[in-house]
């Protein structure tokens, strides 16, 4: 009968939430996002030859990986604001163009400098940074009962491009060399990615309206924190997790190497890791439907310290195969959770920007942990202390989960 539930869904139209047209999109945010994270990649593969050809140290040749990775951090911020004000085909296309001609451009660098700049600017602030947080905010208008799971298959796309990316690269700077294979990657990206960043074109369906200031449930008091304390309280929970994640995720080669195992065996460790990562943000996107984000939040969080402490009594290679193994199912659901917070807690027209600066708190994350472990390694001539701040490190994100979650109990988060 017209008027039932049922009649309400056939009528729906095609670009309402949960709809076909909504996995069709998430699927080409996924191949964009897959696409365009050859930026977090490609450097880390022309390493060894951009530093032989500009004749530089190991350090100076890391310079574009550096620049690029803090270009990805503050443009993923910008970029989710241009998604907020203008749709997220605006930053995608930007994205898209900037990645071409950034490839291209880097092929023609003269010196490690040049190279190096633009690295930072056209492929990282303005490039891979529109095809991860922008995508991933976009994908949360598109579903409501499954938000988890479409979240966190969005967030795989840099995954998949890690997987997918590094081998092709090496295969191409083996054969045609380096400046070559960035021509390719450039005329590439756009060729693949201009047809799907306009498949993206329908504006997302109609959001629940926040409630008024004032009401219960209202930004102001989501949580009964001000939206910017909240964002805060995010923002160092985001900082806190990776600096615990980025131990093993970086140093796994290192400490590989310092324990007699080798170079390629540690290698073959964060392959282990980011591919069992890929089932955990998939796994942990069901879990996020059925208990909400802060929940996810705190799982994931207590469940990185449990494999994070096991690295410390546990150094043998079949030990460390195992525990890279089990550190990537626990982890990998922790970044997409707080995308599904900040859809729970903030208006849908603020997701750009709030997911934005929650995504780049991460990546500073990664980066001060990074830096951090080795400073502590350098100190002291062992991982062990490394690991043991990273568990201090990832029982302050825990405590801020647990904080929030307790409070969401008594307070009704926004639709």
């Amino acid at each position: 009968m017209p008027g039932t539930p049922c009649a309400a869904a056939r009528h729906r139209p095609a670009s309402a939430v949960e709809s076909r047209y909504a996995w069709f999109r998430l699927a080409a945010a996924i191949l964009l996002g897959t696409i365009g994270g050859v930026g977090l990649w490609s450097i880390v593969v022309a390493l060894p030859a951009v530093q032989a050809e500009f004749g530089v140290a190991r350090a100076g040749a890391s310079l574009p990986y550096t620049l690029a990775m803090i270009g990805f951090g503050l443009g993923g911020v910008l970029m989710g604001r241009l998604a907020d004000r203008f749709g997220v085909v605006v930053p995608v296309v930007i994205g898209t163009l900037s990645l071409s001609l950034g490839y291209i451009a880097t092929a023609f660098a003269e010196s490690l400098s040049v190279f190096a700049v633009t690295y930072g600017v056209l492929i990282g602030l303005f490039g891979s940074s529109a095809l991860f947080g922008p995508l991933i905010a976009d994908a949360s208008h598109w579903f409501d009962r499954r938000r988890g799971i479409a979240v966190a298959l969005c967030a795989s796309g840099n995954y998949f491009a890690g997987a997918i990316w590094p081998p092709v690269l090496q295969h191409f700077i083996a054969t045609v060399g380096w400046r070559q294979t960035h021509i390719g990657i450039g005329v590439f990206c756009l060729i693949a990615m201009l047809p799907l960043a306009f498949a993206l074109r329908r504006a997302p369906p109609p959001q629940a309206a926040p409630p008024a200031a004032g009401e219960a449930g209202s930004p102001g008091l989501a949580l009964g924190l001000s939206p910017n304390l909240l964002q805060a309280l995010l923002i160092v929970a985001g900082v806190a997790c990776c600096v615990a994640m980025a131990m093993p995720q970086v140093h796994i080669v290192a400490y590989c190497v310092d324990l007699g195992y080798g170079a390629a065996r540690g290698a073959e460790m964060l392959s282990v890791m980011l591919g069992f990562g890929v089932i955990s943000r998939l796994t942990f996107g069901l879990v996020m439907d059925r208990i909400g984000g802060l929940a996810t939040l705190l799982l994931g969080s207590t469940l990185q310290a449990v494999a994070l402490a096991l690295f410390l009594p546990f150094d043998g290679l079949a030990s460390l195969y195992a525990l890279s193994a089990l550190f990537g199912l626990f982890q990998g659901g922790i970044v997409p959770s707080y995308a599904m917070i900040v859809r729970q807690f903030f208006p849908a027209r603020e997701a750009g920007t709030r997911v934005g600066l929650v995504l780049s708190s991460t990546l500073a994350g990664m980066a001060l942990g990074g830096w951090m472990s080795g400073a502590i390694f350098d100190a002291t001539g062992s991982y062990q202390s490394a690991l043991v701040n990273g568990i201090l490190w990832n029982l302050l994100n825990m405590s801020i989960a647990f904080w929030l979650l307790r409070r969401s109990w008594r307070r009704p988060a926004l639709a």
